[in-house]
């Protein structure tokens, strides 16, 4: 979840043997350090990691899960599939402050209350995550991810791994990442109606940083609180973004003008992007590895059959055309029943007003 690559392979060979020769001291203070949301795709949801700081040895390291090389070769096509290699890495904490900094992101820190032997295993294992044969890690979007390998290091030298959520209701997936893209909307969007039936079932594991955050505040451990101080290291400034071109409004618009115009070569597009939008999420049910992305019913509405609708309105065969519109029509249908109850049907209600409308359109439509 963070955009640089801050890692060298000396540095982290020079760690590995300097965390070999020298063990962690009384002063030595282990954190869970969490970012605050970004503007970008990548960093909407915030970032974790881990710090050690050692002020008599003058250690100060940040350990990093999240870290990925955009220039990997297909990395587009890796990321889609689900087998993009995310990484491990340790460097100076204050180049990461910085860059975090520089990005206006908030920077929390938890100190975590551990014994000394307890800090010493975790120095050990970070240590050993950084290992050739262990630092590379396949991402995934709830399962594995920066805050889950956090989270699993942690409990690894803890006992009954305290580390689990406590905040737990009735809350999907789906509903808990829903407030993150609030001030942008197409994004939200497009998050939406590509996840599938997965992010739809009951949230009870952490996976966004500041969901463990929160958890961390409320967690004991051998009958004290797990997190023995919590800093703001840095609070952001951010104003809420509003812009009428990147909400409901502007899609409303956009809508209202292809029903409007009621023009063949209007349908045409409109049908196309739909349905090619279908047959993206087709292929991604079968191509990828993202279990998120499995059982799409947002195929009922952005439906692969439009394409042919397409074919018949260029042909001019209203025949097939009222078929193919009843079909649609039937399959919206049981979409809707699938999106009762469900948080992103207000976002998509638009999309099925106005496809239904034109289908209707084309079902009372006389024949030629």
């Amino acid at each position: 979840m963070t955009k640089k690559i801050l890692s060298l392979l000396f540095f982290i060979q020079f760690l590995i043997s300097y965390a070999q020769q020298s063990p962690i001291s009384e002063s030595t203070k282990i954190s869970i350090i969490t970012i605050g949301l970004g503007d970008e795709v990548h960093s909407l949801y915030g970032h974790t990691a881990l710090r050690i700081q050692d002020y008599k040895t003058n250690m100060d390291l940040v350990y990093n899960y999240g870290m990925f090389d955009f220039s990997t070769e297909n990395f587009v096509a890796k990321f889609a599939k689900g087998d993009l290699q995310y990484y491990a890495a340790a460097y100076p904490y204050v180049d990461f402050e910085y860059s975090y900094r520089e990005d206006n992101r908030s920077i929390y820190e938890q100190v975590l209350n551990l014994s000394i032997l307890e800090k010493q295993n975790l120095f050990d294992k970070l240590n050993t995550s950084l290992l050739p044969e262990n630092t590379f890690y396949t991402y995934k979007f709830i399962d594995r991810n920066c805050t889950t390998k956090v989270i699993d290091i942690v409990n690894e030298v803890l006992e009954n791994k305290p580390i689990i959520k406590k905040n737990t209701n009735t809350s999907t997936y789906r509903e808990v990442l829903f407030p993150y893209a609030s001030n942008h909307f197409y994004e939200q969007l497009g998050i939406n109606i590509i996840f599938g039936q997965k992010v739809d079932n009951q949230a009870t594991t952490i996976f966004l940083p500041l969901d463990l955050y929160d958890n961390l505040q409320t967690i004991s451990y051998k009958n004290k609180p797990l997190v023995s101080e919590t800093n703001i290291v840095f609070e952001a400034n951010r104003a809420t973004p509003v812009s009428y071109l990147d909400s409901i409004y502007s899609l409303i618009a956009i809508l209202l003008l292809f029903v409007i115009l009621n023009k063949k070569a209007t349908y045409i597009i409109y049908f196309s992007f739909l349905g090619l939008i279908g047959l993206l999420f087709s292929f991604m049910s079968i191509y990828s590895f993202h279990k998120e992305l499995f059982w799409n019913y947002n195929i009922l509405l952005f439906n692969p059959l439009f394409l042919l609708l397409v074919f018949f309105i260029i042909k001019n065969n209203t025949k097939w055309i009222k078929k193919l519109s009843l079909i649609s029509l039937l399959f919206i249908g049981i979409y809707c029943l699938c999106m009762i109850g469900k948080i992103h049907f207000i976002i998509v209600l638009p999309i099925v007003v106005a496809t239904s409308i034109i289908l209707f359109r084309f079902v009372l439509k006389k024949q030629n």
